[in-house]
């Protein structure tokens, strides 16, 4: 369970009360929109619909699509999260270099010329070295002559890391280990992100999204629809899509669900 101060505590049991949500739905949003830079969130709550995406401002996408109420009632809680976040002490500090910190790999390794975070992982790439964490354990690998560009996440039996760089695609395992230990797969744990398996898209390039709208079918699930649209936001953000080109491929695909 998320830990949190005396005054985020008496802020979830209010607005758990005055949602008539359980406490452990309330942390699920909370964390849920702390992880999206106040801005936005991707969550899989069974209270509020299953799993769905809040924009700030924009898109409310829920499980259970044509149901304006259960739109609402997310937008309002997200708005209500994303204020108080902005606004008090909610989660406690931990101190730089700790797993679950803002900058959680080691201090001398400096400041991280690219990182990201993927599903229950988050990466940071260093001039020769590459920090992983995973599940709170923090791994730091020699990248040899590798020029890494992006860190992923391959679900199956057994949990594997894999980055692209100039040979292509490189199982991160295969690289020298300069400290802590090679990720392995945790336990399954009660939690609700863990209850819906998810489609990866975090290596697929512009042609490559654009190809599943072209299927013989036409229709996609919201869960897979959402993963689109959060890469295709991804995409609009680092300048790889306009806004426009953005705003026409959401449409399209808002079409086929």
């Amino acid at each position: 369970m998320q830990k949190l101060t005396d005054v985020g505590e008496n802020l979830v049991n209010g607005i758990a009360s005055r949602y008539n949500l359980s406490h452990d739905a309330v942390i699920h949003m909370l964390v849920s929109v702390n992880n999206g830079g106040c801005s936005m969130a991707q969550f899989n709550c069974p209270e509020l619909g299953g799993s769905g995406q809040w924009m700030r401002g924009g898109m409310t996408m829920v499980g259970d699509m044509f149901n304006n109420g259960l739109k609402s009632t997310v937008d309002n809680l997200c708005n209500e999260l994303a204020n108080i976040l902005s606004n008090n002490q909610i989660f406690p500090v931990i101190p730089a270099g700790s797993p679950g910190s803002n900058q959680w790999w080691p201090g001398n390794l400096g400041s991280p010329f690219s990182s990201g975070a993927q599903n229950n992982i988050r990466y940071a790439i260093f001039p020769n070295r590459l920090a992983v964490e995973l599940n709170g354990q923090v791994s730091v690998y020699d990248t040899l002559d590798h020029n890494i560009g992006g860190v992923s996440q391959q679900q199956g039996n057994n949990t594997s890391l894999t980055f692209n760089s100039q040979w292509g695609t490189i199982n991160v395992n295969t690289l020298p280990l300069i400290s802590g230990q090679t990720p392995t797969t945790p336990e399954p744990q009660k939690d609700f992100t863990q209850q819906v398996t998810q489609p990866n898209f975090a290596s697929l390039t512009p042609s490559q999204i654009e190809a599943p709208v072209n299927n013989t079918t036409g229709q996609y699930s919201v869960d897979e629809t959402l993963q689109i649209i959060e890469k295709l936001a991804q995409l609009r953000d680092s300048n790889a899509l306009s806004d426009d080109e953005f705003n026409i491929k959401k449409s399209e695909l808002l079409k086929r669900i």
